[in-house]
């Protein structure tokens, strides 16, 4: 999954980015409203985590800017404020939930989880199948046959990008940008050594390599 975190607090993000990408997603961070809004419109992002008091625009109105725009992704809102009034506002522009700072990060994983659920369920089972190979996007388990496969956070969220476009090409930038954060700057092959990893442990011919374009996940033949 990957997360958008708008908050002007360079301490605060950064130390949220951390901790979110230790937990397996990949997280971008800006510290603008309007950067927040240009980011969170593009729609590459599976949750934005959102300040109300920005820099350019604040909080309220990205929010109500990306559901004017027609937008549906989760979007949890933070606030040092605190008051009915404030919560309802909140959730009045289209929020999906609302935390209050200071806050405990256990609850904030807790509230962003509870929020990537719903959302799953809203668009289908978060279990997808293919072959004897079952993930649960939504629990984070992988099972071939009857047993469980350990995954590291990473081998996870490669194996989440291809399997929920099983049969389908999906190319190495793709991957890059879903589950690295956008300022990596590292070796692009950093993709390969994943898939292999994912190979060793869930067959050589369940992630087909094609050519010039990138990888398919597909039921071994």
């Amino acid at each position: 999954m990957r997360l958008l975190i708008v908050e002007d607090e360079r301490r605060l993000a950064l130390s949220l980015a951390k901790g979110l990408t230790a937990e397996g997603y990949a997280v971008d961070v800006v510290h603008d409203g309007l950067e927040g809004l240009h980011r969170a419109g593009e729609g590459a992002y599976d949750l934005v985590v959102l300040d109300i008091m920005l820099p350019g625009m604040n909080g309220y109105r990205v929010c109500a800017a990306l559901r004017a725009a027609g937008h549906d992704v989760p979007i949890l809102m933070l606030t040092a404020k605190d008051g009915e009034y404030d919560e309802a506002e909140g959730l009045d522009t289209g929020a999906d939930d609302y935390l209050t700072k200071p806050f405990s990060y256990v609850v904030l994983v807790a509230r962003i989880k509870a929020l990537l659920r719903r959302r799953g369920r809203a668009g289908g089972s978060p279990v997808h199948r293919v072959g004897e190979l079952r993930v649960d996007t939504a629990a984070r388990r992988v099972l071939r046959g009857e047993d469980e496969v350990p995954l590291t956070a990473k081998e996870f969220a490669v194996l989440e990008h291809l399997v929920v476009r099983a049969g389908e090409v999906v190319s190495k930038a793709e991957i890059l940008e879903h589950v690295w954060d956008f300022a990596y700057e590292g070796d692009p092959n950093i993709v390969e050594v994943y898939v292999s990893a994912l190979r060793r442990k869930l067959g050589a011919r369940l992630i087909r390599t094609v050519r010039g374009a990138g990888y398919r996940l597909e039921a071994a033949q």
